[in-house]
């Protein structure tokens, strides 16, 4: 039995679904499969009921879901207790926040030239889990999250960004209203993995006459420019100006779309000037 088979475990228990939880560990939905049915042979039981449609999980893993997540928070905490005593930073974020991240990180390193600053690939939820542990100092997400010992701190404000095939109806327009864009099907992925975006959806349209219409669903491995591709009458909203071929970025009349970038920390963390150095800076970047 291994520590990243016990992570996998963990993942699917979540998400209740190999491909999303191969997803969320950055591994093919194979590769977690057959290191589950390994948990499952060293184990000598049955950790899923699988079918095409479900993953259902057994008695014996809700035996072993809490101690599964045990052992990885110790994980965790022996990692930080180890860790070099010198001027150290770890920042955990996704991808779509490095341009901004990696400014403020040059900036730090310029004010405190002996510090070392990390900038840690991590989902939300290991994220959130690894500034709880203490083996991150700070996390980016967006939005908010309420948890015992977490402290948020607003950073900035992130306009979401509307986007079409250029092949639809009101690609090359100036502006578009949420009006005009209702009328075309939204794809979004399902709620239970972006309930910000449908959060922003929902509050943008409450004061219209009519909701969105929602196109399927987008699958966890698709993205959302490919289905645009594949659907050139839809329109998806993304968190970066990512340009893609064969897609065009409309412009949203009146108030735009836009949710909050937040920096999550320990509430017991102690202040230093390396780590006040590199708030300031992504405030300012």
């Amino acid at each position: 039995m291994e520590l990243r088979q016990l992570s996998y475990f963990v993942a699917v228990c979540e998400e209740l679904s190999f491909s999303r939880a191969a997803q969320r560990c950055f591994i093919s939905q194979s590769a977690i499969s057959h290191q589950i049915a390994r948990l499952e042979h060293d184990l000598g039981v049955q950790l899923f009921e699988r079918s095409t449609r479900s993953v259902v999980p057994t008695d014996a893993t809700t035996r072993l879901l809490p101690l599964a997540k045990q052992m990885l928070s110790l994980e965790s905490a022996i990692r930080a207790a180890v860790r070099s005593s010198g001027p150290r930073i770890r920042l955990a974020a996704n991808m779509s926040f490095a341009t901004r991240s990696l400014s403020a990180i040059a900036g730090a390193r310029e004010a405190h030239p002996g510090a070392e600053i990390e900038f840690v690939i991590k989902p939300f939820r290991q994220r959130i889990a690894a500034v709880a542990d203490g083996d991150c100092d700070l996390a980016l997400i967006r939005g908010r999250v309420d948890q015992p010992g977490l402290t948020v701190e607003k950073l900035w404000v992130e306009d979401l960004v509307i986007a079409v095939s250029t092949a639809h109806p009101l690609a090359g327009r100036d502006d578009v209203t949420l009006t005009e864009l209702g009328n075309y099907p939204l794809l979004l992925p399902p709620e239970q993995e972006q309930v910000l975006l449908h959060n922003v959806v929902r509050r943008a349209f409450a004061d219209l006459p009519a909701p969105p219409t929602y196109g399927p669903p987008i699958p966890p491995d698709h993205t959302a420019t490919m289905e645009l591709i594949n659907r050139p009458d839809a329109w998806t909203i993304l968190y970066a100006d990512t340009p893609a071929e064969g897609i065009a970025g409309l412009r949203l009349s009146g108030r735009p779309l836009r949710v909050p970038v937040s920096a999550v920390l320990r509430s017991d963390l102690r202040p230093s000037p390396i780590l006040t150095t590199l708030l300031a800076a992504l405030h300012s970047a």
